[in-house]
């Protein structure tokens, strides 16, 4: 990853106020190099990437070259996920931590795989909250 792309994930906070959000993408901070720090940092295929963001692989692919055509929930979806990642990875102590724990089922979400909640804002918000109460001391 290239510095730039660096400087971004470190940018991103890892709690993101509503308000931020509509700020940063109000004032045209989003570029491709958000797409490509997701596609970096998350530890997981194009397609599936492409899945929790409701696009086809291609359209994603594309997303890391030109994002003129990219919907402003989409970027939002992107930034949660990026902040997610980053909250993650404290969490856990590795990126490669938190995407083990995110690709194995959890009896605390009926024995599914809390990847599956982040196709939607609220999805990532409730993983989000599990991880605020793992470093409060709660169970896995």
């Amino acid at each position: 990853m290239v510095l730039a792309e660096k400087n971004i994930f470190k940018s991103i906070p890892i709690e993101l106020d509503p308000s931020w959000v509509v700020n940063y993408l109000e004032k045209n901070k989003f570029n491709s190099g958000h797409v490509r720090v997701l596609r970096a940092k998350a530890n997981t295929s194009d397609k599936i990437l492409s899945s929790l963001l409701n696009l086809a692989p291609k359209t994603f692919v594309s997303y890391t070259k030109d994002i003129s055509k990219t919907k402003v929930d989409t970027k939002e979806h992107i930034l949660m996920l990026i902040s997610l990642l980053r909250h993650g990875s404290e969490v856990f102590g590795s990126e490669e931590g938190f995407s083990h724990w995110l690709d194995s089922k959890n009896v605390f979400l009926d024995n599914r795989k809390p990847i599956e909640f982040l196709n939607t804002i609220s999805g990532i918000r409730m993983i989000d909250d599990r991880l605020v109460a793992i470093e409060y001391g709660d169970n896995i």
